[in-house]
């Protein structure tokens, strides 16, 4: 690490620094950004195009007294190595070491946690008003993206701050991307502004010549209705006027001197919001970023080596396409994650049927139920962590009336480095409570493209939830097929003790289950890959041998399979089954490695064994073993 970054410990170390000096600084946080995020993975692209941005607004106002909110937070790793965190900064996404997002409990100078879009300006303005109400003095700024103000939240969040006129400011990172390329009106209205400054430079040379005349500024001023109506033709950007904010720009996001006389103009404005709208090329000063943004958007950590078999996301993508060539009803919606989803592949073929909402998740879904309503069949493909988000939607708009949409829950379970804000360690259980709704995980790829099958063809709702990452590297069957609803499958017999596993739990289950052979114990596995409805007939029929049960789900143990297990277990009134639940306690997620974090929570193959273990007591396994030694 070069000189002048090593000096910045402090957000006051870059206040009196010269323009020379900031261009440098500036370069050699990019060349930092680089190195450690290509080896430990994470957002780049975003962070690249925020650099001058960044060092701008630490400049013009003064963290932590006044408060900088990301939104998302992903793009928030140069204010991480302004912020006192630079020492630790190899440590990002790491187990124990600094979050790839906005954290309160890491810094004082994070005022707000993220890692979902949207939500900065709602924050910022409840800082605001806090401020007000308490008659404190500091400045509150959100800085978010384009594809994060075209969030439904963030326009509430606009709608409620004109209204109130609190001071504070917002900062539009304007690049045409969010993850994939912003799409809707709101990006049309943005690349005008971006792409068109004829408007800009005629007003401001229209006001030179008519102060230059005898009663100019009285013509100016007389004129400035009609200049108003003329400018909400020609320039999209009366609409921030008509909700209340002061507009200031384009600027360009990537020149610190204007970034810096833009954001002190707004610091200093008291009448009402600020929106300083700033235009900046997402990867800037790091050409393979640059050329391909979306790939740099999110970059996996350096492996030694990566199984050479198809993702998950890839397995329901190939499906989808050869589902939607058999069948033309069927629809698919993503927001904002086409090229996550892998469905770029299916856009290429069927652009009319494809549709990126932007990040609008509760609206994907009441989309898909009007879809529905028409007799088509809708996909909802979306990660775990942000069909949260869309709850009440599921509920009222899609299982109240028993549509059949089909949602494909993609980063089901342990995501590992992105940490806490998306570990999908919530669906089976704010899904199977939720009546009309079949929940199922697939135990392979090869079964998930037999789960899509079936809910394409099941003409209710129903959620498919599966992990992040490579399968298992099974074959693929060439025939789909359809699974019976609410039946396990038995994978393996055994008499002394059942484990029931679900989704990527069943592999480890059935390696776990060879593993004990060395302890003489043999385990029935059943792969349950129904979380709703649950196979009574089978778990009934179960315990003739044994009265141990073991379940193990990648989900909070609060309210999740188990537990609706453990319900029908009572319900059958099976009394007298020894259960031990293995899953993910009740707690969020850090970031860390997938390997890592399955360790630590007992579900790997190891961590299961050890369980089933304790389950036998010394004497009680010596009995085990002489018994069958008889036998």
């Amino acid at each position: 690490m070069s000189r002048l970054l090593n000096s910045i410990d402090s957000p006051a170390d870059i206040k009196d620094l010269s323009q020379s000096e900031l261009e440098q600084l500036a370069i050699e946080l990019r060349e930092e950004l680089v190195t450690t995020v290509t080896a430990n993975g994470g957002h780049l692209a975003s962070n690249l195009g925020v650099v001058e941005l960044t060092l701008a607004l630490h400049r013009v106002y003064d963290s932590p007294r006044d408060k900088l909110v990301w939104d998302v937070g992903h793009q928030s790793y140069t204010h991480k190595l302004l912020t006192g965190r630079r020492q630790k900064f190899s440590s990002l996404r790491q187990y124990g070491g600094l979050s790839g997002f906005t954290s309160r409990e890491e810094s004082e100078h994070d005022p707000f946690g993220a890692g979902h879009a949207s939500t900065s300006i709602s924050a910022a303005l409840g800082m605001a008003v806090a401020r007000d109400l308490s008659g404190a003095d500091y400045h509150v700024v959100a800085i978010i993206g384009d594809g994060g103000i075209s969030g439904g939240m963030a326009l509430e969040a606009l709608n409620q701050a004109g209204h109130l006129s609190s001071p504070f400011t917002v900062v539009l990172v304007d690049n045409g991307m969010s993850i994939s390329p912003t799409v809707g009106g709101l990006a049309k209205m943005f690349n005008k502004i971006r792409f068109d400054r004829r408007f800009h430079l005629a007003k401001q040379e229209s006001k030179r010549l008519l102060q230059a005349l005898p009663l100019g500024n009285v013509v100016w001023e007389v004129s400035r209705k009609a200049k108003d109506r003329f400018k909400g033709l020609v320039m999209p950007t009366m609409v921030w006027e008509e909700l209340g904010f002061a507009y200031i720009g384009p600027i360009d996001g990537h020149n610190i001197i204007d970034l810096e006389i833009a954001l002190t103009q707004a610091r200093d404005y008291r009448e009402k919001p600020a929106l300083v709208h700033v235009i900046t090329t997402k990867g800037k000063g790091y050409l393979p970023a640059e050329t391909n943004a979306v790939y740099f958007h999110g970059v996996p950590a350096r492996a030694a080596s990566l199984k050479n078999v198809l993702t998950y996301s890839e397995v329901f993508a190939q499906t989808v396409l050869r589902l939607t060539r058999e069948n033309p009803e069927l629809v698919t919606i993503t927001p904002a994650m086409p090229e996550g989803n892998c469905l770029n592949i299916v856009e290429a073929e069927f652009p009319n049927r494809v549709f990126d909402v932007g990040i609008c998740e509760p609206h994907a879904v009441t989309f898909a139920a009007g879809l529905a309503t028409q007799g088509y069949i809708p996909i909802v493909a979306i990660y775990s962590t942000f069909l949260q988000r869309a709850f009440d939607q599921i509920i009222h708009d899609v299982c109240l009336q028993d549509l059949p949409v089909v949602f494909a829950i993609d980063r089901g379970g342990i995501v590992g480095d992105d940490g806490k804000t998306h570990q999908g360690t919530f669906d089976l259980s704010y899904l199977t409570l939720i009546p009309n709704l079949i929940v199922s995980a697939p135990k392979d790829e090869n079964e998930l493209q037999h789960l899509l099958y079936t809910a394409v063809k099941a003409g209710k709702p129903m959620a498919i939830r599966y992990p992040r990452g490579p399968g298992l590297g099974v074959k693929l069957d060439t025939v789909l097929q359809e699974i019976q609803i609410g039946k396990w499958e038995v994978l393996r017999y055994g008499e002394d003790v059942v484990m029931l596993a679900i989704g990527a739990a069943v592999a480890p289950a059935l390696e776990a289950a060879q593993t004990l052979v060395a302890d003489n114990i043999e385990a029935t596995v059943v792969n349950a890959r129904f979380a709703k409805p649950l196979d009574a007939e089978l778990l009934s029929s179960l315990f003739s041998h044994t009265k141990r049960l073991v379940i193990i789900e990648e989900n909070t143990l609060m309210g999740g399979f188990g537990s609706n297990v453990v319900k029908l277990l009572q319900e059958l009134r099976m009394y007298d089954i020894k259960v031990k639940s293995i899953g993910i306690p009740d707690q969020f997620i850090e970031h860390g490695n997938q390997t890592f974090l399955r360790e630590k929570y007992a579900l790997d193959a190891g961590g299961i064994a050890r369980q089933v273990r304790a389950l036998f007591p010394v004497h009680e396994s010596a009995y085990l073993f002489a018994a069958k030694d008889k036998r």
